[in-house]
């Protein structure tokens, strides 16, 4: 079978659904149901051919223009499909890498200042003298000998592999010798890489970011702590659901599902790996570290670890603590012998990727109160400083990063980031990432859309659409709808716009935010005043307009300049903890010293949930700001 506009052939077996089959043909389509029908987005038009298709959740006017959903279609003959743009991933040259300000990269610096940079593999060079009949020891008991005082390491250790080259490696440049020693803690340390001679090319590590929606990867060297380079794409993982629940199911239900969802988290990698390479004109080997930060489901599924039992309750991870394992075990392009370490989690909602963001933010020694928010298909948070540190985790949905919304995406080249609606005409004004033409609205946008249509009068505080005259408000295929981009205007020749039904899924999921926050808020009974900084972190905070976050009740009502930006402090973590031992262990003490709150015991979640459906809230007493200040649109 061929897909459209790719030229692209690959064979399959009769039955197999399109969704898979373009997987298989390398071909990335929107599929937040992880298959099942029901999101209505794997959209393909078949062009020649006959398919079976099966009934699912479609959008009535797609239907009437011939297409078909790819999870719900089998294949049973040559078929030629096309896949439309709305369908399609974008590409992974598309997507933002965050690239931290030059503040964030002083705090970066400072952090490992603070530490120390020590980092989980070096290089050390060594000369042996040449063994006689009488200086007769083995190779490795002699090179260990003198790698102990060298090092600084009290304990070294090798493995197989290294042993099989040592013989050779030791004579090739008369018992000179470079090895690398990864960092095992309390002094010990493994003997992964050997060259003969004195080494001139540094080791180089990894810090691998693995989020829902994007993986993200820095290149670092681990001599001097400097980062290289920087790349990101999707998670490869979404043609299994958009979010970790749907994805836990997978790897149940199918009999290869936790493989399929591995190797779909190691290729994302080994992809992004491929591109660091051919830019800096490295070979695998050259890695020879790797520090890996996810939630919870993320890091299981990384390692190949069924993750059935986080959405059973009582919601228990296989571990929080894990194993460091070989490059060569996960599959990753990299020195096969290469450690590779998980970030330590906390429970099972709270992850791996929330004590790396906490270390290089620094809250966790703060002397008052702080706040740590990390908004994305999961809205996780934790509260306190020095003293205490309770946090908690709630599905946000992934809305905020464009899923699940009509003309939603990514914050990539074309996405809606910024709008401003003129009162008295409802027209509106967009600005656009990297100025191109508006192809659809990104997370950012989407916050700045809703509290500008309630300001403007087009919905009221329960998100429902008002009668008002404007042609930009009218009745579409799934009721009413504004738009924002005529179709001459937008970059895909269609007209982008915002439906009621996508703003109700917008209070949903900010509600799910805000609600944590007040739970987390009431657990150690104090008030959203006590809070004394806030770091935001994820993508999404980059470009997020804090005003009108605050507006929508998505954020506490706090001054603006408590709310400090982090960017990706996942893979910065990842770093920190790949350069410094110290930060390592910080890292663990951190994990260990948080209170997790099960927001599912009680009623307190879901009172604060159903509260803050509302703009701002049902509580404006939460939101006096809105009152007595005179809003700057």
């Amino acid at each position: 079978m061929k897909f459209l506009p790719d030229n692209v052939t690959v064979s399959v077996p009769a039955g197999t659904d399109l969704l898979q089959a373009a997987a298989l043909a390398g071909l990335e389509i929107k599929s937040g149901c992880g298959g099942e029908g029901v999101c209505g987005r794997c959209l393909v038009r078949i062009r020649e051919g006959r398919a079976r298709v099966g009934e699912g959740n479609m959008a009535p006017k797609y239907r009437r223009l011939g297409y078909v959903l790819a999870c719900r279609t089998r294949v049973e003959q040559d078929l030629v499909v096309e896949i439309p743009p709305e369908a399609r991933m974008e590409t992974t040259q598309q997507v933002l890498v965050d690239e931290p300000s030059r503040l964030l990269q002083e705090k970066e610096t400072d952090a490992l200042v603070r530490y120390g940079l020590q980092p989980l593999c070096r290089k050390f060079s060594v000369a042996l003298s040449a063994p006689t009949l009488v200086e007769n020891a083995p190779d490795l008991a002699r090179l260990v000998a003198k790698l102990g005082p060298a090092s600084g390491y009290s304990e070294v250790t090798t493995n197989l592999s290294v042993l099989r080259e040592l013989p050779e490696v030791l004579r090739r440049d008369d018992f000179r010798v470079t090895c690398t020693l990864a960092d095992l803690g309390d002094g010990r340390a493994e003997i992964v890489h050997l060259e003969p001679g004195e080494a001139v090319h540094p080791a180089y590590g990894l810090a691998v970011d693995i989020g829902t929606t994007t993986v993200a990867a820095h290149l670092v060297d681990l001599a001097s702590g400097e980062t290289l380079e920087r790349v990101g794409t999707y998670n490869h993982q979404i043609r299994y659901g958009d979010d970790v629940i749907t994805r836990i199911i997978h790897s149940v239900r199918e009999e290869r599902g936790l493989e399929e969802l591995q190797q779909a988290a190691v290729g994302t990698i080994n992809e992004l790996i491929d591109r660091l390479l051919a830019r800096q004109n490295l070979w695998p080997s050259d890695i020879q570290a790797v520090v890996v930060a996810g939630n919870t489901t993320m890091t299981h599924l990384f390692l190949g670890v069924s993750p059935k039992y986080l959405r059973l309750e009582p919601y228990i991870p296989a571990a929080a603590r894990f194993p460091s394992v070989k490059a060569g075990e996960l599959g990753l392009k990299v020195h096969p012998e290469a450690p590779v370490r998980c970030m330590p989690a906390v429970a099972s909602y709270l992850g791996g990727d929330i004590v790396s963001g906490l270390l290089v933010s620094g809250m966790h020694q703060l002397p008052g109160i702080g706040l740590y928010i990390d908004i994305g298909t999961n809205g996780e948070m934790v509260l306190g400083g020095r003293d205490f540190l309770v946090g908690c985790a709630c599905s946000a949905g992934p809305a905020f990063e464009g899923s699940g919304i009509t003309c939603g995406m990514r914050a990539t080249a074309g996405a809606i980031d910024g709008v401003d609606i003129d009162p008295e005409t409802l027209e509106a004004r967009v600005h656009t990432v990297g100025g191109e033409k508006p192809l659809g609205i990104c997370g950012s946008g989407l916050v700045d859309l809703l509290a500008r249509m309630w300001r403007a009068g087009i919905i009221d505080r329960a998100g429902n659409f008002q009668r008002v005259s404007s042609p930009r408000v009218r009745w579409g295929d799934e009721g009413p709808e504004y738009v924002l981009a005529w179709r001459r205007e937008s970059g895909s020749g269609r007209d982008v716009v915002i439906t009621e039904a996508d703003v109700k899924n917008l209070l949903r999921s900010k509600g799910a935010v805000y609600a944590g926050i007040r739970s987390l808020l009431r657990s150690v009974d104090m008030e959203q005043d006590a809070v004394e900084k806030v770091w935001i972190a994820g993508g999404f905070g980059n470009y997020l307009n804090i005003r009108a976050a605050i507006r929508i009740g998505l954020l506490p009502d706090l001054p603006p300049e408590k709310f400090v930006f982090l960017g990706n402090a996942s893979v910065k973590g990842a770093r920190l903890a790949l350069l410094s031992g110290r930060a390592w262990q910080e890292a663990e003490k951190v994990a260990q010293g948080i209170t997790y709150l099960e927001l599912s015991v009680g009623n307190t979640f879901m009172d604060e949930f159903v509260s803050a459906l509302f703009l701002p809230h049902t509580d404006l007493r939460l939101f006096p700001s809105l009152e007595r200040e005179e809003v700057e649109w």
